[in-house]
């Protein structure tokens, strides 16, 4: 018999076994990144809301926001019920040939809170997964006759082989395989979208765009939305708006395109806190003539949704419900601007104390970037070296070390974005209170009063050293 391990027996693994078994079964170098750069020494015992209760006896506030996923926050007593009940009274979880009524109602509340016909749901498991099958039914809406993708170069859309390729982020040094015809325009420039189209004209069957990227703190104006809107409406182009890390209130509005009136893509993707940070969802919502003509009929219903194992999986579709449900009832979008009133003139004052420290603040809603600066140029040179070979490595030490100082010295768990100038994220839960964010600035403020070279010398002696 095979020595198996039990959850209980999981349960009471501590941290110098756990990094055994990551080493053995999982990726070696990811514990030797993760420690090295200040995490992974401590395991979490239980979280709720916007705190991580640590086995040590810490508690930890939480301005990650899951990276997305956690708009809910921990473990949210209603969607903890509203799991318990699907389990208690023993739902069915597959269906194939017998109709959902969770999936059925998820279709309804989504068909009722998004603007104009965005009617038609699809929904796998996740992000890069919804994205796949937006571009998979613009190619269908078209029969194959057109071969050109837009996509713009800031762009995240997931890391899988065809999302990969729609990914313009620096992150990725290593070229796979991916979908066929994808062409780049500048992100937030019209001019380079025409360019493009007249390019490619009559080939160009879907433009995919983020209108807030949330990995760069970028996002898209107004008159670039309404352009793109226009110009695809005059092509016959679909139109994704990939909204998976911004949805359900985190920029200020319930989707970031929403706050614009009449502006309405062919296709929306969402995911991550569409699962109300327990549920492993994803979907696409299509206008209703771009989706009738791509699959409606009998020869495509069975390709298009029910041959997918786990679409719409049952306890993940009911968790989906509770978690809009939450969303809309408690307001998501006014609590991010709740927050933003506090973050946002706080985190200018902070640039203004800070000049050398901080080089430029952005953001909205529940969704800050804080771009870090300082430190020698000689961790340039370094970046250039072997085994490294990373142009940003100086912005990501600096961050690393004022994440470190946030976590060690105030309880406070922080991120990087992994693309373009890898800002410090503030983009705390939605049910995280507005004197919780004033602790941030107030935390963010003490740390970078020590100075950069300090925080560098202190994060790189104790934390980075190892790595060579």
């Amino acid at each position: 018999m095979p020595e198996l391990l039990s959850v209980q027996q999981a349960e009471e693994l501590d941290v110098g076994q756990v990094h055994e078994m990551y080493r053995r079964y999982i990726n070696r170098s990811q514990v030797t990144l993760m420690t090295s750069f200040g995490f992974g020494w401590e395991l979490v015992d239980h979280a709720e809301g916007a705190y991580l209760y640590l086995r040590d006896g810490r508690k930890v506030l939480d301005i990650t926001g899951g990276v997305g996923v956690l708009n809910h926050g921990h473990n949210h007593p209603r969607i903890l019920a509203a799991r318990m009940r699907f389990q208690e009274r023993r739902r069915m979880e597959v269906h194939k040939t017998y109709f959902s009524p969770y999936l059925a109602a998820l279709g309804h509340n989504l068909a009722q809170v998004l603007p104009g016909d965005l009617t038609r749901s699809f929904l796998p498991n996740s992000g890069a997964e919804a994205v796949e099958n937006a571009v998979k039914l613009a190619y269908k809406y078209h029969g194959g006759r057109r071969n050109t993708i837009l996509r713009a170069d800031i762009s995240f859309h997931g890391k899988l082989l065809g999302s990969g390729g729609l990914t313009g982020s620096a992150q990725h040094r290593f070229s796979y395989p991916t979908i066929p015809g994808i062409v780049t325009f500048r992100y937030d420039d019209l001019d380079s979208v025409r360019a493009a189209v007249r390019a490619h004209r009559k080939d160009v069957y879907a433009l995919i765009v983020e209108p807030f990227s949330a990995s760069t703190m970028q996002w898209c104006s107004e008159e670039f939305l309404r352009g793109v809107r226009e110009l695809c409406t005059e092509e016959d182009i679909v139109l994704i708006f990939d909204e998976i890390y911004t949805g359900w209130g985190k920029t200020g509005s319930l989707f970031c395109f929403m706050r614009y009136p009449g502006l309405v893509p062919d296709v929306l993707t969402t995911s991550k806190s569409f699962g109300g940070g327990k549920s492993s969802i994803s979907a696409y919502i299509a206008r209703e003539p771009i989706f009738r003509k791509a699959y409606d009929n009998l020869a495509d219903a069975m390709v298009q949704s029910t041959s997918t194992t786990y679409y719409g999986f049952g306890e993940e579709t009911a968790t989906a419900i509770e978690a809009i449900n939450i969303a809309i009832e408690d307001d998501y979008p006014a609590r991010a601007r709740a927050l933003e009133r506090v973050l946002g003139p706080g985190l200018e004052r902070l640039q203004k104390k800070h000049p050398d420290e901080i080089a430029d603040v952005r953001g909205c809603g529940a969704l800050w970037g804080v771009f870090l600066s300082g430190g020698p140029r000689l961790l340039d040179l370094a970046g250039k070296l072997p085994p490294l070979r990373d142009p940003q490595l100086r912005p990501k030490l600096v961050a690393c070390a004022v994440i470190d100082a946030l976590y060690r010295d105030h309880d406070i768990y922080a991120y990087y974005t992994l693309n373009g100038r890898s800002p410090m994220v503030i983009g705390p839960p939605l049910v995280a209170e507005p004197e919780e964010m004033e602790r941030v600035l107030d935390a963010l403020d003490a740390v970078l009063a020590q100075g950069m070279p300090r925080l560098l010398t202190r994060f790189i002696r104790e934390r980075v050293s190892s790595l060579w």
